[in-house]
C-alpha cells in the first residue's frame, strides 16, 4: 500500500503546531501536500481529504468505509456512552430519525417566535455605550433555544442549573488553566474536583443526574400533550419495538444541547463580525431585511436569499467543525487513486475543502455573493460535515442563526469595538473568536434605518 503523502513530523509536534495556528497549519500542510494527506498517529495512518470527488467517495461509500461509533468514543465524555455519536447501524439509524423528526416541520416554525423573543429579550440588557463581549452573549441566546427546544423546560431553577452546567462544560475546557494543567504530567488524571479533570468529571455527574431525573419525571407525566424532543424521545421506541430506556433518553438530549449552544454560537459571533467590520455586507443585508416590513414572520426571514448567502459564507470561512467525523476503511478500497488498507482512518478536512481557490477564489475574504452565484454540492460545501454522521441540528443551526441576526440587527445599532482583525481560536472541536467579538451598542434601530437611543441600563 502506498499512502498519501505527509509530514514526517511526529504527532504530538504536529498537534503542538495546529493548537497555536489551526488555519495557517492546515493552509501551509494543503500547500505542501495537496488535497489528500497523511498524518501517522503512532501505528495507524490517518488520511485528511479536501478534494470533493475525494469527500464523495468517503460520505456515499459505506461498504468498504464505515462511520464507526467507537472513532468518536472521546467525545462521550460530554454526549454520554449511548448519544448518537457513538452508535452505530440500525441502531444508530433509527436514533438519528428520531432526534431529527423534533428539528423539521411545524414544531420549528412554531419556536421561531421564541428564538426572535429570547434574542430581543437578552440584547435589550446590554446599555447603551458600555462594551460588552459578543459571543458569551450570543452563547446564552442558543443555549436557552437549545433548553427550551430539546427539553421544553420553562425558566425556573432546574432551567437555570442545566444551562449553568452546559455552559460551565463548554467553557471550563477553554480556559488558559485548563489548558496548561492538562499538558503537565498527570494533567489529565481525576484527582477529586481541584484537579482539572476530576472538576469537569464532577460538573458532568451533576448535570447527567439533573437529566436522568428530569427523564424519569417527565416519564410519569402520561398523556402528556408537550412538544419538545425529551417528550418524544420517552414515547419513542428502537428498532427492535421497545421503548427507550431512561440512560438512552438522557444521553440522546445532550449532543443536540451542545451543538445548539457551541457551534450555532460560534457560527453567529464570527456572522457578527463580519457584517459589522464590512460596511456593504450590513448594509445590503439591512435593506434586504426591510424589505419584509416591521414585525416579519420568521418563515419569510430564514427564505431571504442574502441572509442565506451571509450565513453559508460564515461557515465557509471559519466553519465551527473543522473536519468531518471519522471513518475506518474496513476492506480495502482505492480512494482519489490511493488504494488504502484496512484500520486506515479517513477524515473530510471541511476548512481545506472550503479554503480550495477552484471552487471559492479569493478564498480569505468574506464574500457572501458566491453563495448567490452559484450552488454548491453537499462535497464542496458541507459545513456541517456528511454522509450518515451529517450533523443532526445543521438545518435547525441555520434557522437559529438566521433569526437571532435578523433580530439584532434589524432592531440594534452595533459597532466592533477595535478595528483589528479577530483571530480564530481552536478549542475541543471548534475554533472561536479569540476575543469574543467585542462590540458596543448605539442605540436602538427603527425601520428603514431610522434610530432612537436605547434607555441606558435598561434589563
Amino acid at each position: 500500500m502506498k499512502l498519501p503523502p505527509g509530514p514526517k513530523t511526529p504527532s504530538w509536534l504536529l498537534n503542538l503546531q495546529f493548537e497555536a495556528d489551526p488555519f495557517g497549519y492546515m493552509d501551509g500542510i494543503s500547500k505542501r501536500y495537496g488535497d489528500i494527506v497523511t498524518v501517522m498517529l503512532n501505528s495507524t495512518p490517518v488520511v485528511y481529504v479536501s478534494n470533493p470527488l475525494g469527500i464523495k467517495e468517503i460520505f456515499t461509500n459505506t461498504k468498504e468505509i464505515a462511520a464507526r461509533g467507537e472513532l468518536n468514543q472521546d467525545f462521550a465524555l460530554m454526549t454520554g456512552n449511548q448519544g448518537v455519536l457513538q452508535l452505530n447501524g440500525l441502531v444508530h439509524k433509527n436514533r438519528r430519525k428520531l432526534l431529527m423528526q423534533g428539528f423539521h416541520g411545524a414544531r420549528m416554525q412554531a419556536c421561531g417566535r421564541r428564538i426572535c423573543e429570547l434574542t430581543e429579550k437578552i440584547m435589550s440588557q446590554q446599555v447603551v455605550g458600555k462594551p460588552f463581549v459578543a459571543y458569551p452573549t450570543i452563547e446564552d441566546i442558543t443555549l436557552r433555544v437549545g433548553v427550551e427546544v430539546v427539553l421544553g423546560l420553562d425558566e425556573g431553577e432546574l432551567y437555570n442549573k442545566i444551562k449553568h452546567l452546559f455552559a460551565s462544560i463548554i467553557k471550563y475546557p477553554q480556559s488558559p488553566l485548563f489548558q496548561l494543567a492538562t499538558k503537565l504530567p498527570f494533567g489529565q488524571r481525576d484527582l477529586g474536583r481541584w484537579s482539572p479533570r476530576g472538576y469537569i468529571l464532577h460538573l458532568r455527574r451533576e448535570l447527567f443526574q439533573l437529566l436522568y431525573t428530569e427523564v424519569q419525571e417527565r416519564r410519569k407525566q402520561t398523556g402528556s400533550s408537550r412538544s419538545d424532543i425529551l417528550s418524544d424521545l420517552i414515547f419513542a421506541h428502537d428498532e427492535t419495538g421497545e421503548p427507550l430506556s431512561d440512560e438512552e433518553v438522557r444521553d440522546l438530549l445532550l449532543s443536540p444541547i451542545f451543538a445548539a449552544q457551541d457551534a450555532s454560537g460560534t457560527a453567529l459571533a464570527w456572522s457578527l463580525y463580519w457584517i459589522h467590520r464590512l460596511p456593504a455586507v450590513r448594509s445590503r443585508l439591512l435593506e434586504e431585511l426591510d424589505s419584509l416590513g416591521e414585525n416579519p414572520d420568521p418563515m419569510s426571514i430564514v427564505a431571504l436569499p442574502y441572509l442565506s448567502a451571509v450565513c453559508n459564507e460564515a461557515l465557509r470561512i471559519y466553519p465551527t467543525q473543522l473536519f468531518a467525523f471519522p471513518r475506518l476503511v474496513e476492506s480495502t478500497v482505492e480512494v482519489m487513486g490511493y488504494e488504502l488498507s484496512p484500520g486506515t482512518v479517513l477524515i473530510g478536512n471541511i476548512y481545506s475543502t472550503h479554503q480550495r481557490e477552484d471552487l471559492y477564489p479569493q478564498p480569505k475574504e468574506f464574500n457572501p455573493k458566491r453563495f448567490l452565484e452559484k450552488q454548491f454540492s453537499p462535497y464542496e460545501f458541507f459545513p456541517f460535515g456528511g454522509g450518515s454522521r451529517v450533523c443532526i441540528g445543521g438545518t435547525f443551526a441555520l434557522f437559529k442563526m438566521k433569526l437571532v441576526l435578523a433580530t439584532i440587527l434589524s432592531r440594534y445599532q452595533l459597532e466592533l469595538v477595535s478595528k483589528r482583525a479577530e483571530r480564530p481560536k481552536f478549542g475541543g472541536l471548534i475554533c472561536y473568536p479569540a476575543s469574543g467579538v467585542k462590540m458596543v451598542m448605539r442605540g436602538r434601530r427603527q425601520h428603514q434605518g431610522q434610530s432612537q437611543p436605547l434607555v441606558s441600563g435598561l434589563v
